[in-house]
């Protein structure tokens, strides 16, 4: 798959790995569609890194908002005519312990991680599947795993991430239409540096980025990364609940130079 003249839509490009994404794409002559809450650090990174202001367009969006997402789509189609690929990397995090417990912020993180992609995806079907054509590239997590401790609503909402995507390549092959999962491990953005705990493998999020570039160009179905955490992920998954449950318990170390 190459990128080259088609038209891409980046959600959540203001920081982290969607930042260095915006970045990477332009090189490969596309037209790009980028998308974030705060459109100003949108046109700040277009500013900075000189993207070509005719094929690069800005748009204000907060995924979690089915009436925002639907209104920045449509000026997304009427701007470039019709969306191709669709990267869906939005997503937040929220660490909380029993003591701090809260509706409010596990709602804010389903709705971001997981409804975000649902509100997103909605307005893409109706066209791709007429099309028969089309790439949904969905950003999940490594932590999808299982419920680690004061990351439950993270690792649910990931989790139903994951589930929905893959519910979606299956419905969506007839199609012809190519759903990607990518699941990260620990990479290094302003999401990440708000984490208390020592972070194994922890990635260059520029390099994190050529990942799941070259990822997408291979039609992967699961791009998932660093190869050690992918690996102790999947035996996670079939761990015993006892033993994760043990495992789990004990306090994670505390990172360095806090």
């Amino acid at each position: 798959m190459h990128f080259q003249n088609k038209v891409v839509v980046l959600t959540g490009a203001s920081t982290g790995i969607g930042y260095s994404l915006a970045k990477l794409l332009p090189r490969e002559n596309c037209s790009l569609a980028l998308l974030a809450r705060r459109k100003y650090l949108l046109d700040e990174l277009v500013e900075k890194h000189s993207l070509n202001k005719n094929l690069t367009k800005t748009f204000q969006c907060d995924v979690a908002v089915r009436e925002n997402v639907k209104s920045a789509f449509d000026e997304i189609k009427k701007y470039f005519g019709r969306i191709d690929i669709a990267i869906l990397n939005a997503g937040t995090s929220y660490r909380a312990s029993i003591e701090n417990y809260s509706a409010l912020g596990a709602k804010e993180t389903f709705e971001v991680n997981a409804l975000g992609i649902v509100n997103c995806v909605e307005q893409l079907l109706a066209d791709f599947m007429k099309r028969k054509e089309g790439m949904i590239v969905g950003v999940s997590s490594l932590s999808d795993a299982r419920g680690f401790p004061q990351s439950g609503f993270y690792s649910a909402s990931k989790s139903a991430a994951t589930f929905l995507l893959e519910s979606l390549r299956i419905e969506l092959k007839p199609y012809k239409i190519k759903v990607i999962t990518v699941k990260p491990g620990f990479v290094k953005t302003p999401m990440t540096d708000k984490n208390e705990f020592y972070m194994p493998l922890l990635m260059d999020v520029d390099k994190a980025a050529g990942i799941i570039l070259n990822g997408i160009k291979k039609e992967k179905r699961i791009i998932q990364f660093p190869f050690p955490t992918a690996f102790g992920s999947r035996l996670l998954r079939i761990m015993p609940d006892l033993l994760f449950e043990w495992l789990a318990g004990f306090k994670l170390p505390q990172r360095k130079n806090q």
